[in-house]
């Protein structure tokens, strides 16, 4: 299936934040597979993300690079600007259609011992930048579009040492009701997707390279595995679809049944 408009010169285009690298690379691969284009960001490895744009211009689609500390809200004014410049270069336009946030950090650690500091920044990134970035891009993102902010099933089901983590995408979840009831009149659609524990490089590898690890998620999980990333990216690609034009505020769970 491909995205609404198979004429490349009016592809879609989506901005996913950590694009560069697992679950958003792969999200944007598959909406290039899909026909769609992409402005991903990365945060410091800039040949990583260089390499993400080569994949998705293999695949027939146009694709940008850009640098974004997702917990820097001072830089946001200047991404936004140099989103629109991309956009004029690149497309023609002045609007994109889609918008993922994705990009995250992880951190694990008791209550008793999560520092502030350390608290501070999954804020700025996961809540705080998520909340302004979206807010900073409103301006230019196309009526009609569609909004997807990454979660986690530790919103749902508790393990001890991710409760910094885990609040702040509590708290993603409630700001995506809220962003679709505000985003209605325009017709955009928010939802969240909330992945479970999923084999990528993400707090280290700790899922996809330590065999006991894998063992206890796949010991806990329905379907009988740990996720892997072609779980997640294709779900995010047909949920900014338009099959799925009527789902709207939801936060969708790709877990494989975990904790059930």
């Amino acid at each position: 299936m491909t995205m609404e408009n198979t004429d490349k010169s009016k592809a879609k285009i989506a901005i996913i934040t950590g694009g560069s690298r697992g679950l958003g690379r792969n999200a944007a691969i598959h909406l290039a597979r899909r026909g769609g284009d992409v402005i991903l960001t990365y945060n410091a490895n800039k040949a990583e993300a260089d390499s993400a744009v080569a994949e998705i211009e293999a695949l027939g689609q146009k694709a940008v690079a850009l640098q974004l500390d997702a917990g820097d809200v001072a830089s946001f004014g200047a991404f936004v600007a140099e989103v629109g410049r991309s956009l004029q270069q690149v497309w023609g336009r002045d609007r994109f259609d889609f918008l993922v946030n994705n990009a995250g950090t992880s951190y694990h650690a008791s209550i008793a011992e999560t520092t502030e500091a350390e608290f501070d920044k999954l804020y700025n990134v996961h809540l705080k930048g998520v909340f302004f970035l979206t807010q900073k891009l409103l301006p230019h993102i196309n009526d009609g579009g569609r909004i997807v902010n990454v979660s986690s099933g530790l919103a749902r089901f508790s393990n001890p040492g991710s409760s910094a983590y885990a609040s702040m995408k509590g708290a993603v979840e409630v700001l995506t009701r809220y962003l679709a009831r505000e985003l209605g009149a325009r017709g955009i659609a928010v939802n969240t997707v909330a992945p479970g524990a999923i084999q990528t490089d993400f707090s280290g590898g700790i899922v996809r390279d330590n065999p006991e690890v894998n063992r206890m998620v796949a010991s806990m999980t329905a379907l009988g595995r740990a996720g892997l990333p072609d779980d997640i990216g294709p779900m995010i690609a047909s949920l900014l679809s338009d099959d799925n034009r009527w789902v709207n505020g939801q936060r969708i769970e790709v877990s494989g049944g975990m904790i059930l």
